[in-house]
């Protein structure tokens, strides 16, 4: 039985959270509470394997919260928010930062014609969550980028001569693939990119439908670079940041033109990683970098070996910052990445080749 507890400061909500849980049988409601006052307490006193966080709460807020059980008590922490409303969704992604390890839509009613999909996607998430094993986080205590990380010179490039690196301009195109706790990964790597970047950047995340406005309207506030949900036929500019909407499988033309297409899910996921790297693969050959970042499944990881295989420069982000090494490790797996980096790394190798 999965120990949950259940963060809300509606008692309506609670209610309806517990009979979810309870009804689907693998569940143990351990506790409530109605503020982050009460979920810190609660914490330390009954053990939760999983905690389901509100957001907007009188007092201490989910975030607030968040921060304070990461610092002192760790556990998995899943927001649960309203898709709806925007501030929800940029504190969902705030709180991911500071260590919550996913985010998900509060059910609507039981007459909505979502309510199976939404009751299916949490029981899902939360499960998979409650197995995440997490880490004390330290709280942020500013903004600044990694400037006691070394970056990677010319002078570096020539004394490791196992270790050969492209010359720089040597790329036309970064694409990236991540899934679950991609978010601030993300996040963390557009942040400290070189202003100078000279590509255009393709990503495919996935994510609950209705948190994808929310993160590219989170992504815009806190990097330098313009952030686009794409549209069909839209030109790539270099230092421009695209992301493939919601139901819809991205793909890029050699012309540097994005296309939208219907096809059927891939791995069950749609927009999936997998169609993006093989398009990126058939037009660009090896003048592109392909990054597959944390995440549940297998999605991409053959892709990134095809990338590969035409000579394209290939990472995998390394098992000890994933939160989950799914994606990740099924290319370590497959020998599809030429390099397995912390995000640290990756954005020490990008500043070098494309910044």
């Amino acid at each position: 039985m999965i120990r949950v507890l259940i963060v809300d400061d509606s008692l309506t909500i609670r209610e309806y959270l517990k009979e979810i849980f309870l009804m689907d049988g693998n569940f143990q409601v351990v506790g409530e509470a109605k503020d982050g006052f009460e979920a810190i307490k609660k914490v330390k006193t009954v053990r939760p394997d999983v905690v389901t966080m509100d957001i907007q709460m009188p007092g201490m807020d989910g975030y607030e919260a968040t921060s304070h059980i990461m610092e002192n008590d760790p556990v998995p922490i899943v927001i649960v928010s309203a898709a709806w409303i925007p501030e929800e969704v940029e504190s969902t992604f705030r709180a991911m930062k500071i260590g919550a390890v996913a985010g998900v839509k509060k059910p609507k009613g039981i007459g909505s014609k979502d309510f199976k999909a939404d009751v299916s996607e949490l029981i899902k998430t939360v499960k998979l969550m409650s197995e995440v094993k997490v880490i004390r986080r330290r709280r942020l205590t500013s903004n600044k980028p990694f400037t006691n990380d070394r970056i990677i010179t010319l002078n570096d490039v020539s004394k490791n001569k196992n270790d050969p690196i492209p010359k720089i301009n040597s790329f036309d195109l970064l694409a990236i693939g991540a899934s679950t706790g991609g978010p601030p990964v993300l996040q963390n790597i557009f942040e400290n990119l070189s202003p100078n970047l000279k590509v255009p950047i393709v990503v495919v995340q996935h994510i609950t439908t209705g948190f994808l406005k929310g993160l590219v309207d989170w992504l815009n506030k806190s990097t330098k670079f313009p952030v686009h949900i794409a549209s069909d036929n839209q030109i790539l500019l270099p230092g421009n940041i695209y992301f493939a909407p919601d139901n819809s499988h991205m793909g890029v033309k050699s012309n540097k033109k994005v296309f939208l297409s219907d096809d059927p899910p891939e791995h069950s996921i749609k927009p999936s990683v997998s169609f993006l790297f093989r398009s990126v693969c058939n037009s660009f050959k090896n003048r592109t970098i392909g990054i597959l970042l944390t995440g549940m499944g297998k999605d991409g990881a053959e892709e990134l070996k095809m990338m590969k295989n035409h000579n394209a420069m290939t990472i995998a982000q390394d098992k000890k910052s994933s939160t989950v090494f799914g994606m990740p490790g099924e290319a370590v797996r497959l020998g599809a990445a030429q390099y397995v980096l912390d995000p640290k790394e990756i954005i020490n190798r990008l500043n070098y080749w494309i910044g």
